[in-house]
């Protein structure tokens, strides 16, 4: 007969005979789900999307899952559950668990060998989940997607469909159907052997909740090899020093620990241990404690409690009072049976009946890892109350028991983001670590084996309001302490210098995703020796940037950082026989020209690595013909408000890069409306950062013009890539008329042949305004012709001066009178003084 009951099976509710004749295809539906890999972003974006929407009281989501729970329970269940799925949570799980947060990714694990490693999934992951949590099984599937794998979740025939309905809804919360296909949810008792069978008979690993009859029965349909996760039953206890038995406040901690979720959680205090050999002080503690919990209990009184169970406290309670006449135990016992203390001289562990039964025993610290090991199958937290040395001795006594984690008393039942569950972390024992060796040199500059294969899968952009740099500010005054590690100021080119805050987290993750790129790009951290010319102080972070980058690549570098003396720059570069430097454009030319005869007859210096700003063709000839100089490259494209962005690749020409697509979705939107343009046309760049936890970078228009290239790259690389094609700010508007900062750089190149610095300055005159272009006098001889290359290469330049709308000149100038912004030391191109 065919229950109404439903299950969920990828995506879709079906009932017991259509759940039944699925079964039978499993493996094959395994087999064909895996060969799709599951991005982490993918889960992160979804989770983070239920998590808003169980946060909020008028959800609807909320609204139908609250009505699966009792009236009492549903605030709490449904706050751990957003806790749990919410972004930062995860992230920090991911980074604690399996390092990073794209684990699933095939990249170098030391950058100074062609050798790619990731987490890959366990495979088809069946979730034998327990019928008194109802978070449990939900969290424990999500854990199974954070690993890529194929989860199966069995729940208890009885069970609400709690699980089903959130695990449907996080399929929703997902586009892309990658989550969907991955999750089969199934309700029924475990009497129903055959399906039981079903699931266990071709998992790769199985996770069982319930004590070693559960685990013994499903391990037995386990097939050979298969991994069998135990979540098994628990005991926890307390253990206090002498001083800490005396003090009520830790008494009090310790009976709302017993209270909490009357003890039917695995880190309830079971047992309190006292650091006594003494049968009084026992009793007279267990007196005392009687106390603090009668008045704690009452405060909170208890639900009800089961026939079976009932009869389970009240056995217990008989044997312990029969054993008093011996002169073993004591009893307190609350009149009407909410609580008992129940004292024994015995130190041997013992299991509680739980609802507020709580054992008493004495266990010197000497006896204390022997005489709990015989128990440390079981053992998981332990609650210690003492001074600082006492802490740290006990904790080592414990875990040489079998303990698996310790907390302050009154704090049992708390937890941390990341905390390890019964001493492992779940997702390593739901995932392979898998590796790739390849000898081949052209694999040197390949960071990621994933990127040769597909396109990366990526959540849709937001579709909320565009965020500008005057927003980004204020909302700084706002943001928690808890997400503002690190301070970096904005070097000014275009305004007023900007504050950027990351957490330790945030930056770690964005050095490392650079520092891919850099390999990307060219540099080999096996063989190059770097020297980082970049400027460094004043909260500026190019310097730490790379620093922080090359440090992860395990690279060879000199910290010089630029400095105004430009012969004991170019005297460290021979003596350390740098081959390779990284620093702005502007610095690097004038590090070239002033220490030309010594880098020269040097001849060492084989890459440039620059940021910031741009060589021109006409620079970039000059380094590679005059200094020998082989790779010129951009060292990343970023900013300080979202950290890095795009790299180049080996075959990037000009100012294309390839997007950072693990930490931001690109938008290119048109330069007057809020709209995407088409595909390769130019706009404004528009990103989102996927991968900040405290400063929420959602549609930041950075001021940067560029089109999406279209078309795969010749390195390989299946990632998007970008032209840049200048800022907001290359456009300036003089007399009337508009003119691109760029077009003079141009046609200084190609009319004159000129490699130097161009500047444009603009003033307010009392009879008009003035545009000056301001050039290096050592390339720029004749300003005449200069003045004639300019009007000749730009009609509305000539047309304005004609017109009396502005007044315009050429000045040359030494490289002195350049301004520059002051933390940076990046050109500024326009100076606008009007």
């Amino acid at each position: 007969m065919t229950s109404t009951q439903l299950h969920l099976w990828q995506g879709e509710f079906v009932d017991d005979e259509e759940a039944g004749r699925r079964l039978a295809s499993l493996a094959d539906l395994a087999g064909r789900v895996l060969a799709r890999p599951l991005p982490t972003d993918v889960v992160l974006g979804a989770c983070e999307t239920i998590a808003t929407a169980l946060a909020d009281p008028a959800d609807p989501l909320r609204a139908r899952l609250a009505a699966h729970l009792a009236a009492d329970d549903a605030d709490a269940t449904l706050g751990e559950l957003a806790a749990a799925l919410a972004r930062p949570a995860l992230e920090r799980k991911l980074r604690r668990e399996l390092g990073g947060p794209r684990p699933e990714r095939l990249t170098r694990p030391d950058a100074r060998q062609t050798v790619y490693e990731a987490w890959a999934p366990v495979g088809l992951l069946t979730h034998v989940a327990p019928g008194n949590a109802a978070a449990v099984a939900p969290l424990s599937v999500v854990e199974g997607l954070l690993a890529g794998n194929v989860n199966v979740l069995k729940t208890s025939g009885s069970d609400t469909a709690l699980a089903l309905d959130l695990l449907a809804a996080l399929g929703t919360a997902d586009p892309s159907g990658l989550i969907a296909e991955r999750v089969i949810a199934l309700r029924f008792p475990s009497s129903r052997e055959q399906w039981l069978r079903a699931l266990c008979e071709h998992a790769d690993a199985v996770a069982v909740w319930g004590g070693d009859d559960a685990v013994a029965a499903i391990s037995r349909l386990a097939p050979p090899g298969c991994r069998v996760v135990e979540w098994g039953h628990r005991i926890s206890f307390a253990y206090l020093t002498r001083d800490a038995a005396a003090d009520d406040t830790v008494l009090d901690a310790l009976a709302r620990d017993v209270c909490r979720f009357e003890q039917q959680a695995c880190s309830s205090p079971q047992i309190v241990y006292l650091d006594t050999e003494e049968d009084a002080e026992v009793f007279a503690f267990a007196d005392r404690f009687a106390e603090r919990l009668a008045k704690v209990s009452d405060a909170h009184p208890a639900p009800p409690v089961g026939t079976a169970e009932r009869a389970e406290v009240t056995t217990t309670e008989l044997v312990a009072r029969l054993e008093g006449h011996l002169g073993l135990t004591k009893v307190i016992a609350a009149e009407d049976g909410s609580w008992r203390v129940l004292a024994d001289v015995r130190p041997a562990p013992a299991a509680s009946p739980l609802h507020r039964s709580v054992l008493v025993k004495p266990l010197p610290r000497h006896a204390l890892t022997g005489t709990l090991r015989p128990m440390r199958r079981y053992l998981q937290t332990a609650a210690i109350g003492g001074g600082r040395a006492d802490v740290a001795e006990l904790s080592r006594a414990v875990f040489a028991a079998g303990v698996t984690r310790v907390t302050p008393v009154g704090g049992m039942l708390d937890g941390y983001a990341g905390e390890p569950h019964d001493g492992v972390y779940a997702l390593q024992r739901y995932s392979r670590r898998v590796g790739v060796r390849v000898e081949d040199p052209e694999f040197r500059a390949v960071p990621c084996l994933d990127d040769l294969v597909a396109p990366p899968v990526l959540p849709p952009a937001p579709t909320g309001p565009l965020l500008g740099k005057a927003g980004v500010q204020r909302a700084l005054e706002t943001l928690d302490a808890e997400h503002a590690h690190l301070y970096f100021r904005s070097g000014g080119t275009t305004g007023a210098p900007a504050l950027s805050v990351f957490t330790c987290d945030d930056y770690d993750n964005q050095m490392r995703a650079a520092a891919l790129g850099l390999i990307a790009a060219g540099f080999d951290p096996a063989r190059d020796r770097a020297a980082n010319l970049f400027f460094c102080g004043g909260m500026y972070g190019s310097f730490i940037s790379f620093f922080s980058i090359l440090e992860r690549l395990n690279a060879t570098q000199i910290p010089m950082a630029a400095g105004p003396d430009h012969a004991v720059v170019a005297e460290a570069l021979v003596a350390y026989r740098a081959d390779t430097v990284f620093g702005m454009p502007s610095y690097l030319w004038q590090l070239f020209h002033a220490e030309g005869e010594r880098l020269r007859a040097y001849g060492g210096v084989r890459k440039v690595f620059y940021g910031g700003e741009h060589f021109t063709a006409e620079q970039r000839r000059v380094l590679t013909e005059e200094f020998g100089v082989e790779v010129i490259r951009s060292a990343a494209y970023g900013s300080t408000d979202l950290g890095p962005l795009g790299y180049q690749c080996e075959a990037a020409e000009g100012s294309v890069h390839h997007v950072l697509t693990d930490l931001h979705t690109l938008e290119v939107l048109d330069r007057h409306e809020d709209r995407p343009v088409p595909p390769g046309e130019p706009g404004r760049l528009v990103f989102t950062s996927r991968a900040r936890s405290g400063q929420r970078l959602e549609r930041y228009e950075i001021g940067d013009l560029g089109r999406e290239v279209a078309g795969r790259c010749p390195c390989g690389s299946r990632t998007p890539r970008l032209e840049l094609l200048g800022r907001y700010g290359d456009v300036v508007r003089v007399g009337t008329y508009f003119f691109n900062y760029r077009r003079f750089v141009t046609a200084a190149q190609e009319r004159l042949g000129y490699h130097g610095e161009v500047q444009l300055l603009l003033d307010a005159g009392g009879g008009g305004e003035r545009l000056t272009v301001r050039l290096d006098e050592r390339y720029a001889a004749d300003v005449s012709a200069a003045r004639e290359a300019f009007t000749g290469d730009m009609e509305e330049l000539a047309a304005a001066e004609a017109e009396g709308l502005l007044a315009f000149e050429v000045v040359t100038a030494g490289v002195d009178a350049f301004e520059r912004t002051a933390t940076s030391g990046k050109l500024r191109t326009v100076v606008d003084r009007r």
